[in-house]
């Protein structure tokens, strides 16, 4: 690669490229830019991929832009102080490990002929990308960035904007009744600007302690030199008098709000909220975003929490503007595109069944052999010695022992379904990102699964959407603790399950032993299903589930059902099922059990590791329990957009994955007839999830050699 300084006769070339680059806007045009040129030493660069000399490059070679200004005191490069954003600008088709080439041959450049000892890079927040990718981030990553501040904007999604908040939609209609009227400045009309730009300055220097970074006569400029990006829009009282107004910058895709004002009246009878409806409601309604700018000030220093109220009173949302600061250490530059491990390649299965149950040996067949002898396989002295221990273990004063994890759930939902009086049809909360034998259990109890979005922090459902989702006809919510980690908002769902006399019936079958609020999983609903599938943290030799609850006549007739409906041989009480652990298993289980607790501590070490260790800006990490006890990491999620690039990068190394689950149950073709509604979140898990190894037998060097690899690598 190939770096050019930029240069006027490059204006052109370097205008056509931002049209085409994933992060276009006229925020990057030069004319905008140049705009700033006696504030600021421009040290633009044009980088491409090309080692040709400078006279023999070839602008269809151009890969990438950096727009950039020098502070010879400081001896420290900007990109670019005189833009609100303004980072690495590249074509679509880049990779990633161009752009860390791109940026190695950028950092170089400025370290070696401009002396520079730091790089402030003011991130492009990638909503706003063409392409949403954050490539130059990870480069800033291995160069040793850090992040130095955080500016908190309020952004609408025009597509998936939040409920307008009733209160903005009240003090709009106040404005009209009030006679306020909406205009937009006509082009050339200063006597508006300076109008309102009069306004503008004494709010801020009343309420804000600030003042406009333009004037009123540098704003007239930009407004005349791009009449179609930025305008001006103001309400007007009945004497047309100026109340309120803000400055919009168009984009193709974003319609950024630079400077919002309101006199004390327009505040008090509610101009802005009638402006902010009509640019959110019927202006910009074609584009994608509507950036209501920063409400961070002194500095980031101060976080106005009024500002970001009244924002998102209109269907907004967190966006951070990001900055990072590297120092730029040439050691550190020269290694950053170096990409092959540091380590030497090892083998790191996702989980090694046999060594595990090796681990219990003699004693696990020593107790297999000892229930193969006593010659009684179903139904005897290890399932009562089993379901005894299991009660003690999880808090219950019944455990009932049947087939497997769906055969659990399913016996809860019928014998509810026979005690209660559910019909068909009746419904079941349940989260739309779980395994699918969560909602195979519901189907089978004739009953009907209401899919519920999770949160993308924690993969669970919560009770605020759950309440979105109750109807007369629901009965039940079934939280499922994913992954191994109690559902967080277990208070609040079961407040709403009282509320509305629903049954909660917890899918504890990746949980066993985890803590919430001092019980364990399992005794913090009505009832629960566990699986004892040979994969758990408390696995058995084959499939083994069973059912936990205090409700007596609950656990007598799930005993019932799993026995063919039957409590005496041959009569038959109800339509039962064959679903019953055999003795073997049971044998197993009650030798695994004590040690559980120590294994769930070594699989929170092994996530401890991950969670310190990878770094890669690629990767978004699980969210930490606010207590450690709360989770024990059946499996470690991770997300990545490149998810099976990773997948293979790592098998290739010698590191084993796996997917949980590569079909949402919504997309699966034996559900294809279920109802829902739009479940974007739920398709993004199941398209970005990665499940790193984790297991009571893996060491910790295995986690370092597997987080060493995630953070080297790029696409």
């Amino acid at each position: 690669m190939t770096i050019q300084p930029y240069s006027v006769n490059k204006r052109e070339v370097w205008n056509r490229f931002v049209e085409e680059s994933k992060q276009g806007t006229f925020l990057l045009d030069r004319n905008f830019m140049d705009y700033h040129a006696d504030r600021f030493f421009d040290c633009s660069l044009l980088v491409y991929n090309d080692d040709n000399n400078d006279s023999e490059l070839s602008d269809d070679s151009l890969v990438a832009l950096f727009p950039a200004n020098w502070v010879e005191e400081e001896k420290t490069v900007y990109s670019h102080q005189g833009l609100t954003y303004g980072g690495l600008i590249t074509k679509p088709s880049i990779t990633q490990s161009e752009v860390l080439k791109a940026m190695q041959k950028i950092l170089m450049y400025y370290a070696s002929l401009l002396g520079a000892r730091t790089l402030v890079y003011r991130a492009i927040p990638y909503i706003y990308s063409r392409v949403p990718s954050q490539e130059d981030l990870y480069a800033l990553f291995r160069a040793g960035a850090q992040l130095e501040g955080r500016a908190v904007a309020t952004v609408l999604s025009v597509a998936n904007p939040l409920s307008m908040r009733t209160l903005r939609v009240r003090k709009a209609k106040k404005a009209l009744e009030c006679g306020f009227y909406i205009e937009r400045m006509r082009e050339g009309d200063e006597a508006c600007l300076r109008e309102y730009w009069q306004v503008l300055e004494e709010v801020l220097g009343t309420y804000h302690n600030a003042k406009p970074v333009h004037t009123a006569d540098e704003m007239a400029l930009l407004m005349n030199r791009f009449p179609r990006n930025i305008r001006l829009f103001v309400v007007k009282d009945t004497n047309a008098r100026i109340v309120s107004g803000i400055v919009v910058f168009e984009t193709e895709n974003v319609a950024h709000i630079q400077y919002i004002a309101s006199v004390a009246d327009g505040r008090k009878y509610g101009a802005l909220d009638l402006l902010l409806r009509h640019i959110c409601g019927e202006r910009y309604k074609d584009k994608e975003f509507i950036d209501f700018g920063i409400s961070t000030e002194n500095g980031g220093q101060f976080l106005n929490e009024g500002l970001i109220f009244q924002k998102e009173g209109f269907g907004g949302r967190a966006v951070c503007y990001d900055v990072y600061k590297l120092e730029l250490k040439r050691n550190r530059l020269l290694k950053m595109s170096e990409i092959a491990p540091e380590v030497g390649r090892r083998s790191v299965p996702f989980l090694d069944l046999k060594a595990i149950n090796e681990s219990f040996e003699p004693e696990l067949s020593d107790s297999m052999l000892h229930a193969m002898q006593s010659g009684w396989y179903l139904l005897g002295e290890e399932n009562r010695l089993f379901e005894r221990d299991w009660c003690r273990y999880v808090g219950t004063s019944n455990a009932v022992l049947c087939g497997n994890g769906l055969d659990a759930l399913a016996l809860i939902l019928r014998a509810y379904k026979t005690l209660r009086g559910w019909s068909d049809g009746d419904e079941v909360i349940v989260p739309a990102n779980t395994y699918i034998a969560s909602i195979l259990a519901i189907r089978e109890a004739g009953l009907k699964p209401v899919l519920v979005e999770p949160k993308l922090g924690d993969y669970t459902i919560h009770a605020d959407d759950c309440a979105k989702a109750v109807t007369d006809s629901t009965r039940a919510i079934m939280p499922v603790h994913l992954y191994g980690r109690v559902c967080p908002d277990m208070e609040n769902i079961l407040l709403l399950a009282r509320e509305h006399g629903l049954v909660v019936v917890e899918d504890a079958a990746q949980a066993h032993g985890a803590m919430w609020q001092g019980r364990r999983a399992g005794h913090l609903g009505d009832a629960a299903g566990f699986s004892f599938y040979p994969g758990k943290n408390l696995g058995a030799l084959g499939d083994a589930g069973c059912v936990v609850t205090d409700d007596e006549e609950l656990a007598r007739v799930v005993r019932c059902m799993a026995n063919y409906g039957s409590s005496v041989k041959y009569v038959n009480e109800y339509e039962g099922v064959n679903s019953r652990m055999d003795e073997i298993q049971a044998a197993a289980l009650r030798v695994k059990l004590p040690r559980l607790d120590k294994d769930n501590a070594h699989r929170r070490e092994i996530a401890r590791k991950y969670m310190d260790g990878i770094k890669n800006p690629m990767i978004q990490l699980p969210l930490w329990p606010k207590e450690e006890q709360e989770c024990v990491w059946h499996v470690f999620p991770i997300r990545c957009a490149e998810r099976d690039a990773l997948q293979k990068y790592l098998a290739e190394a010698g590191v084993q994955t796996l997917i949980h689950y590569p079909v949402a149950p919504h997309k699966q073709d034996a559900l294809k007839h279920l109802e829902h509604g739009p479940l974007p979140l739920t398709q993004r898990i199941h398209e970005e999830e990665l499940s790193l190894p984790i297991s009571p037998l893996m060491t910790l060097e295995d986690a370092e050699y597997v987080a060493c690899l995630v953070n080297k690598f790029v696409k």
